[in-house]
This record gives C-alpha cells, structure tokens and sequence, in this order.
C-alpha cells in the first residue's frame, strides 16, 4: 500500500471508529512500524484532521466527535458579526490560533450566496472595532501551542523573561488568557509540577513532545 493510499485509509479508518485506538493496533492493521504511524499521524494533523490522544479505558488515537459538522445557514448580518469580530481577534493577535480561525472565516463565507456575500462586504465596511493589539509572536510558536492546547499534548518552551534569560521548559498548557496588551498562557511544568504563566510573546521556540500522561 502507498502512503497516499494508506493516509486516506487511515483516515477513513478513524472516522469509522467511536472509540480510540492504540498506535500499536494501527501499526499492526495498516503492516508498518509503530514510527510509520506516527509520522502518518503527524501528516493527518499537518492536513487539518483533528486527530487527538484520548487517555484512559478505551483510549488511543481518536478523531474529534466534532469533525463532521452539520450544514450550517447564516444570513449576512450573522456572518458579519462572525466576520468583524474574528478579523478583530487576528488584527489585535488575542488569539494564539490564528489559522484555524481565518479557516472557519473563509467557511462562514464560502456558506453565503453571491448576494448574501456582497451584503456582507457592505456591513464590514461599516463596522470596526479599536484596541491595543498584544505584541507579536511567531507563527511556528502559536501553531505549537495550538497543537498543544487541542490535542493535550506536552508542549516544550524555549522562553526570554523580563531579564532576557533564556530557560527552556516542558509543560502542558491549563489555560489561555488574552489581555488587552499580551496573551499569557498559564502552563503547569511536566516534571516539578509547578505552576506559570508565560507570556505569548516572549516565548521564542516552541514544538510538540508527547501526549500528556497525567
């Protein structure tokens, strides 16, 4: 089986599943190593396919329940609120997960009709919003985080603080709290069990260790 084939068949395979399913399995069932499967885990995120680890009985390598959403029918003046308040969300960077929101934007308004979308057009330009926008950050760290925070998984941080020390740390991620000024993340380290927020911006380097074992 080519890997092309074997991602589609994976996926698929998945999808048909309520209940999650070990990488040993997988491997097993699709011929390969267990590291096969998990690089062919890895392109299905990379592809947008919200694959997580789900812990416990029954647990393994699951798509989100949510995945396979019902059609969904905005008028114009719904859609442009969603619109304006999400392109606020990315002008001001409050959001660490910038590219899935300007994902599901472009469904809002691939789901209008011509009409409906000119519509929209008009009632962006007549609503805005003003703010202070947090301090940037780089675009491979925010789609660590994200990674991260959907899927539980051990998030490894290379971190400035204020006195431009440089510290490198392993955490899982609790919360995300957006400011007017800064977006902080509030992390608990894997190891000593201490708990710290980091500040968004300051965190220089981030990927994806392992899933999160409590």
């Amino acid at each position: 089986m080519q890997r092309t084939e074997r991602l589609f068949a994976l996926a698929e395979y998945l999808r048909g599943r309520r209940t999650g399913v070990t990488a040993e399995t997988l491997a097993e069932r699709f011929g390969v190593t267990i590291r096969t499967i998990y690089r062919d885990l890895d392109s299905l995120r990379d592809a947008s396919m919200p694959v997580a680890a789900e812990r416990g009985r029954g647990g393994g390598y699951a798509l989100d329940r949510s995945y396979s959403l019902p059609p969904v029918n905005f008028t114009a003046r719904e859609a442009a609120l969603l619109v304006a308040l999400g392109r606020f969300a990315i002008d001001m960077r409050l959001l660490p997960f910038t590219g899935t929101l300007e994902s599901a934007l472009d469904k809002v308004r691939s789901a209008l009709s011509t009409s409906a979308q000119r519509e929209l057009l008009d009632r962006l330009k007549e609503l805005s919003f003003l703010g202070v926008p947090s301090l940037p950050s780089k675009a491979s760290v925010r789609a660590a985080i994200e990674r991260a925070w959907f899927e539980q998984q051990v998030l490894r941080i290379t971190y400035v603080d204020g006195n431009f020390l440089e510290t490198t740390r392993e955490v899982r991620i609790l919360s995300v709290v957006m400011d007017r000024h800064e977006t902080r993340l509030d992390t608990q380290d894997v190891k000593g069990g201490e708990r710290r927020p980091y500040r968004l911006d300051r965190i220089i380097q981030a990927e994806v260790v392992r899933p999160f074992e409590p």
